[in-house]
């Protein structure tokens, strides 16, 4: 699933995963995991985190690959962020869930998180687009991409992936 930050791939990520009966896997769930271990990946996770620093690639597929590789069927957010990480990843179906900047900055405002300022959301914001839009251009290439209008409620979004999804499953 891709989804800007504040977007709704988690939620939608679980949602999912239950109705189809498959696992949900989060990247940011597994590299806490690897920290909270203390596994040599998690610290070197734990070192950007100190930092303020998103992990390089290499770190991050790292802690993903191998568990992707153990499983069959499973709806993943967060992964791949950018087209690194997508190298040697093929897919089914890939989510994007759009969702436009001012809905996601309300969002994260709402959290009330001491790090989710306007700058420090806008910024966030401009390095996923850089990141993510050739990363939606690579998959709609390949057939696979499902574009989800994002802003709406909740469970007209989960059925919709619901209904989509079946289709195309």
């Amino acid at each position: 699933m891709l989804a800007p930050p504040g977007g709704g791939k988690g939620t939608q990520g679980l949602r999912i995963a239950e109705e189809l009966g498959i696992e949900h896997i989060s990247s940011g769930e597994l590299l806490r995991a690897a920290v909270a271990a203390d596994t040599p990946v998690g610290r070197q996770v734990a070192q950007y985190m100190t930092a303020g620093r998103l992990a390089p690639d290499a770190v991050v597929a790292e802690a993903v690959k191998p568990v992707l590789q153990e499983r069959h069927a499973y709806v993943l957010d967060g992964y791949p962020r950018n087209l690194a990480q997508a190298q040697g990843l093929d897919f089914d179906v890939v989510v994007y869930l759009d969702v436009p900047d001012a809905v996601v900055m309300q969002r994260l405002l709402a959290r009330g998180r001491a790090d989710d300022s306007e700058p420090v959301i806008a910024a966030r914001l401009k390095q996923y687009e850089a990141d993510t839009e050739p990363l939606v251009e690579h998959y709609r290439d390949q057939g696979v991409l499902v574009r989800i209008d994002g802003d709406r409620p909740a469970d007209e979004i989960t059925a919709e992936l619901i209904e989509t999804l079946k289709i195309r499953g």
